[in-house]
């Protein structure tokens, strides 16, 4: 399953932790985050559930960037 998330980080730097992070989520398969349209592409791994992943991931963001947000 794959979805898409809209996002708000200040830098390209800033995102490319955040997709860092986000990738190292357990129950993501793969993960895309473009700075320039402040959009999070998430595929999960078959029998994850998508929102308690995307919660696992949001606070994972927050340890190498804690003022990025992901909204859910």
């Amino acid at each position: 399953m794959k979805k898409t998330y809209k996002v708000e980080v200040d830098c390209a730097n800033c995102a490319a932790k955040m997709e860092a992070a986000v990738k190292a989520t357990e129950g993501v398969k793969d993960a895309s985050l473009s700075f320039m349209t402040l959009k999070l592409k998430v595929e999960f791994e078959d029998g994850a559930d998508a929102e308690t992943v995307m919660k696992n991931a949001l606070a994972n963001c927050k340890k190498v960037e804690d003022d990025c947000e992901i909204f859910l």
